[in-house]
């Protein structure tokens, strides 16, 4: 074969690959555009569960960031609308803190259909967080075991990126900022006081984060004496930082809490110098019963995703009849359909949070939750979603 042969030959060879390629990127776009459950439940849901799983996570933000998955087009039906801490919201769906730790997928989130987006959590000086591996899938269980030890950019990295999300794209989705400790921190107020200060003109509502496995010493500081004083200077904190607008304070709790552990911080929360304006419940567990994984059930670290989806759901009821129901509650653990979110409304929660479910299910899930909650709300006779919380509650 001559030479001029020879180079024909490949020049063919490159443009049926070429083609080949083009085909092939085409067709898996036109697959998405008209069946994105579909195209994600049968090739991009398989793929990502054989993949490390905190590498799977930074991919699954970066694609969301940069708009990979198409933005949602359910339209959120009246029955879904939420009032949350004086915010209108068209439903009750939010993504918990823990996916977008650092702020890049906010807009991306919004557009997927969640009302809520809360990143971190966010400490004040950037640290790596807990060694390698620290993320641990137990498919089995629908669960999901995290050690990362509050991985962070910090309070500058993290500024910079959300100084300049357009409101008006965000479309009255409210923006949570979770705030963390450093682990080598010996002075937790002034970490929680400094994140106060940092996003005071960003954030939509703080949540001080103190209920973590994974960071030594913090889940010490929800006990009564330490709570009451880190609370108190939090709020001398928000009292004195000026902003146009209160901005609220909530606080994320254990779900390992006894009920008089419970007792005493509805007694700190509901004192006007050391109080909050709402309660996450709740952050992941440190419980391991009935797990069917032997694999990785062992593994340190907090346990989020189906074993946790009665035990938040019971302590959402605790936690309001203690309350009286005055105190705002946003429901997470365990929340992968609409009857799971469903049973936390009634419970007592306004609005819920989704994490373990995301990872599993992506974004068709938020579509998924949210047809089937609404759903259960107007077979039931509810015309929006207020008009149910804690009617499950005697």
């Amino acid at each position: 074969m001559n030479v001029n042969v020879k180079r024909q030959a490949i020049k063919k060879m490159k443009s049926l690959c070429y083609v080949t390629l083009g085909g092939s990127v085409v067709y898996q776009l036109i697959y998405i555009k008209k069946d994105f459950t579909g195209y994600y439940d049968q090739v991009l849901q398989p793929i990502s569960q054989k993949i490390n799983p905190e590498w799977a996570h930074k991919i699954g933000v970066s694609a969301i960031k940069y708009g990979f998955f198409p933005p949602q087009t359910y339209k959120d039906p009246e029955v879904l609308k939420t009032k949350l801490l004086n915010f209108d919201l068209s439903n009750p769906l939010g993504v918990a803190a823990g996916f977008d730790k650092h702020g890049d997928a906010v807009i991306g989130l919004r557009d997927l259909g969640f009302s809520i987006v809360e990143i971190g959590s966010v400490t004040p000086v950037p640290q790596s967080g807990n060694p390698k591996p620290r993320v641990f899938r137990l498919p089995e269980d629908k669960a999901v075991i995290n050690r990362y030890g509050f991985n962070s950019e910090g309070h500058e990295e993290v500024y910079k990126k959300i100084q300049n999300i357009d409101k008006a794209v965000f479309d009255k989705g409210l923006l949570g900022i979770n705030l963390g400790k450093n682990k080598l921190s010996d002075n937790a107020v002034e970490d929680y006081t400094l994140g106060i200060k940092k996003f005071s003109d960003v954030a939509d509502y703080f949540v001080v984060n103190i209920s973590s496995p994974n960071t030594p010493g913090l889940r010490s500081l929800q006990k009564k004496e330490d709570l009451q004083q880190l609370l108190t200077e939090i709020n001398k904190v928000m009292e004195s930082t000026k902003t146009e607008k209160k901005i609220p304070l909530l606080l994320k709790l254990s779900p390992d809490l006894t009920e008089e552990e419970m007792k005493d911080i509805v007694s700190v929360i509901t004192k006007k110098q050391s109080k909050v304006d709402g309660l996450i419940i709740s952050n992941t567990t440190i419980d391991r019963t009935g797990l069917v994984n032997q694999e990785f059930s062992a593994e340190s670290g907090g346990l989020s995703g189906k074993p946790l989806t009665n035990k938040s759901t019971e302590m959402i009821k605790k936690i309001y009849k203690m309350t009286k129901g005055k105190i705002p509650i946003i429901g997470v653990g365990g929340i992968f359909t609409g009857q799971d979110a469903y049973e936390k409304i009634l419970a007592g929660a306004s609005a819920v949070q989704v994490y373990t479910a995301f990872i599993y299910h992506g974004p068709p899930v938020v579509t998924k939750i949210k047809t089937e909650l609404a759903e259960l709300l107007e077979s039931n006779g509810y015309k929006s979603v207020n008009e149910a919380v804690g009617k499950g509650v005697k």
